[in-house]
């Protein structure tokens, strides 16, 4: 595991999360889908961090300090004929997030164990009861890939297992592992939000044997883990593997998310090159959560 520790884990609070201002996007779409997972795909790959999915649509939101005027020139859903797609912008600041998406954020429930809820529902009477206030960071386990790895993590074992949760958001996945008898857990995020966000719910859900820590795969390097959890998006997926393969342990398992169906044969390439194996998957509205072991 990652030698070094966080003090602010015990302390982290609302107060210290940063004031952003943020561009908030409007997206009507016709027909829904697949456009809208495409979009924001697309989005993601070009600098928005957060999306609520609505009736009509989407709503995307990135930082200002990251919003140029040009942010959607090579979105290439928007110039696809297939569909019909309006969108208008605003200017909103982080405080109003909050009223967003308690709008729009249901509980959902996986596999009638896990139920993932917010602050303001009702505790469940589910095995795994988790609470997430998402803020600006990515994963309630609304969108396929998450709902699919934490599938996946309720089906394997994560008794005393050290565990690695790659892209972590939210920390939803990280608290999963952790409430499966995970003996340690390291969530990074590149995202100072998801950073931040990720601590608030780990607290919130009394995992004391998750570290979160700031930064990309570079903070891999002479780390072992039983198992990795990487949800992220297919091109630093491709260029992470052969990172995430020399962190394994023997018979450890790699579970990926974030692209889509027509992307598994590149993905299980890279990990054939890399001594890892394709076990199984799970699909989803065309988006996979797939798991390959040494």
């Amino acid at each position: 595991m990652l030698a070094f520790s966080l003090d602010s884990l015990t302390q982290a609070n609302t107060a210290s999360m940063p004031n952003n201002t943020y561009i908030q996007y409007t997206f009507t779409i016709d027909p829904l889908q697949p456009a809208s997972d495409i979009l924001m795909a697309e989005l993601g790959e070009a600098g928005f961090e957060s999306f609520v999915e609505h009736e009509d649509g989407v709503l995307a939101y990135i930082q200002k300090k990251d919003w140029s005027e040009h942010i959607l020139d090579e979105i290439v859903i928007l110039k696809n004929d297939s569909f019909k797609i309006a969108f208008q912008a605003e200017e909103i600041e982080q405080e109003n997030w909050n009223a967003t998406w308690e709008q729009n954020f249901e509980p959902i429930q996986i596999d009638q164990k896990c139920y993932v809820r917010a602050p303001f529902h009702q505790k469940s009477t589910a095995l795994y009861d988790i609470v997430i206030e998402p803020k600006m960071s990515f994963g309630t386990g609304h969108h396929e890939t998450t709902h699919m790895m934490l599938q996946h993590i309720l089906d394997h074992d994560f008794e005393d297992k050290s565990v690695l949760d790659m892209g972590s958001g939210t920390g939803v996945l990280a608290i999963l592992a952790a409430m499966k008898g995970a003996r340690s857990i390291d969530a990074i995020d590149i995202d100072h939000w998801c950073y931040l966000n990720a601590q608030e719910n780990i607290i919130r859900n009394n995992c004391k044997h998750i570290n979160v820590f700031e930064g990309d795969s570079s903070l891999l390097e002479k780390q072992k883990y039983d198992v990795i959890i990487a949800n992220i998006n297919r091109n630093i997926l491709l260029a992470d593997i052969p990172k995430y393969a020399k962190c394994l342990t023997n018979n450890g398992m790699l579970f990926l998310s974030g692209f889509y169906t027509e992307d598994l044969a590149l993905i299980s390439d890279k990990c054939e090159d890399v001594a890892l194996n394709f076990e199984k998957k799970i699909e989803k509205n065309n988006w996979v959560a797939a798991k390959y072991v040494f």
